[in-house]
């Protein structure tokens, strides 16, 4: 089977392009990738040379994302035209939604990371202003109804999607996945870590630097701290590490004993998936995605009250015995997220359309906006000493015909 998958080289997406392509190996899929938003890096490309499965197309075509995109998103969509009839592949895989309504030979997917309506609601508290993201929702929803199916990591960012661009009758939960070989406990230090991209509102680093001077233990901070225009650059903070490579975000994750993300708006959160390999005690933003995904393996912080992220963060640096606790709990929940399951879950939906390359898939799960309920209940989250029931994590692939729930990229570690 050959897939011929788009990604962008700017964020999260880029790690979890090249971990599914390394999973898909085994089940015989040759991918072939297609880059947008930047050429890629030579750290980069040398991380896709050592996959034997896929062979890389570069670009520096502007994302749906960026100011003033469409004529780049326009001349995009005719490369990738000109990618399939070159390839001639089995499957398109998008990791982007505007490509979803070209007139594509072969089946396609449409998977959501984020978008910038759900980004901008999570993270300004209001809908986005409709006469700035009017052409944005116009594209979006074309690419997400004109696809055969649509995946999201989680339930929440797949509501979200239905919430804002209509129900979608035909779309699966696959949860993303990290080689737990990257990622083990070290030697934990009294020691706080977090990585993200810091220019990035959603990620709520400013609660940290508010509380900075008042932290029980030194807080280091991994990633970039500019956009990819050079703006938004992250409030100055004592220990940067600024960008990491994977080794240097393994050690320092293996090292920490705390990991904090008191994020607004994560649809999956890679950084928190490798933190939790990691064996780290997690104290996350009270938000539905993580709750989604961690359950009671991590305690909760409203992402507007300072006071209680340094109450929580406080108590948790005095108790080892919780520390210990929780850093199991989150590293046993992430070793189910791993590249085995999240290859399993994609083969699943890359059949499917195959079978039934006329039509959207039959069989796969219908996901209607209302039909979603939070993994905890909203005003009764957990904190430092009061866990949740224990949860199941998010299902690698939903899918039958009954009604079930419904839900940039995230971001992996330091890189992003």
């Amino acid at each position: 089977m050959k897939i011929l998958m788009t990604a962008d080289t700017l964020g999260g997406v880029w790690t979890y392009c090249l971990e599914l392509t390394k999973a898909l190996a085994p089940h015989g899929v040759e991918v072939v990738l297609a880059t947008m938003g930047r050429r890629p890096s030579s750290q980069q490309k040398d991380e896709a040379a050592r996959l034997p499965n896929l062979r890389l197309y570069e670009s520096e075509f502007k994302l749906e994302w960026m100011d003033e995109p469409w004529q780049d998103v326009d001349q995009a969509g005719q490369w990738l035209l000109d990618l399939e009839r070159r390839e001639q592949p089995d499957i398109i895989h998008l990791n982007g939604y505007s490509h979803g309504a070209q007139p594509w030979q072969a089946p396609v997917l449409v998977v959501g990371h984020s978008c910038l309506l759900s980004w901008w609601q999570a993270v300004k508290g209001e809908a986005a202003p409709e006469k700035d993201f009017v052409e944005y929702h116009r594209r979006v929803r074309l690419g997400l109804h004109a696809a055969q199916l649509v995946a999201a990591p989680t339930c929440a960012m797949l509501r979200a999607l239905c919430n804002h661009y209509g129900t979608l009758p035909h779309a699966a939960v696959v949860a993303n996945g990290r080689d737990s070989r990257l990622f083990k406990p070290g030697t934990k230090s009294p020691m706080l870590f977090t990585a993200s991209r810091l220019w990035d509102e959603s990620k709520n680093i400013d609660l940290l630097r508010r509380v900075e001077l008042r932290l029980p233990w030194p807080l280091h901070v991994a990633g970039d701290e500019s956009g990819p225009d050079g703006r938004g650059r992250a409030a100055t903070m004592q220990h940067r590490l600024g960008r990491l490579n994977e080794t240097q975000l393994a050690d320092w994750l293996g090292r920490a004993s705390i990991f904090v993300l008191p994020a607004r708006y994560e649809p999956f959160g890679l950084s928190v998936l490798e933190a939790a390999l990691s064996g780290c005690a997690l104290v996350l933003g009270d938000i539905d995605s993580l709750h989604e995904g961690w359950g009671d393996a991590a305690v909760y912080v409203p992402p507007d009250d300072p006071d209680e992220l340094l109450l929580t963060v406080t108590a948790l640096a005095q108790d080892s015995n919780s520390i210990e606790r929780l850093g199991a709990a989150a590293r046993e929940r992430g070793l189910q997220l791993n590249l085995e399951r999240m290859a399993d879950g994609y083969m699943a939906l890359y059949r499917r359309l195959q079978r039934d390359r006329t039509s959207p898939c039959r069989d796969c799960l219908s996901l209607p906006p209302r039909s979603l309920r939070p993994p905890t209940a909203v005003g009764s989250r957990p904190r430092t000493g009061h866990r949740a029931a224990a949860r199941s994590p998010v299902p690698v692939a939903s899918r039958g015909s009954e009604s079930g729930p419904n839900g940039d990229g995230s971001e992996s570690g330091g890189r992003a």
